[in-house]
């Protein structure tokens, strides 16, 4: 574990824009090209699971294990090394 004097305060508009990609990233590797697709599938809302992907949404921790466990992926798993990949240059260029 690292020190605290290697923390730097954790940006929530770009955390948001990287959970949101990596929740496309999960959907496009279960082989669903539309979120609405996804979201109908999995009985979640259209409308607001777009803005998950999105990052435009403030997802919870509970709405965040629900998709999760519709797709059989667990916490670790999301977030993985793909996850810590994502950078604001892939984010900004989406």
């Amino acid at each position: 574990m690292s020190k605290k004097d290697d923390f730097s305060n954790i940006d929530t508009t770009f955390e948001l824009k990287k959970i949101g990609m990596r929740l496309k990233q999960v959907r496009k590797e279960l082989g669903y090209s539309s979120h609405e697709t996804f979201a109908y599938s999995h009985g979640l809302d259209r409308a607001q699971y777009g803005k998950y992907e999105a990052g435009s949404s403030n997802i919870t921790l509970g709405t965040l294990i629900r998709i999760l466990n519709v797709t059989k992926i667990t916490l670790s798993q999301f977030f993985n090394d793909e996850y810590d990949a994502l950078t604001s240059e892939v984010i900004i260029n989406k």
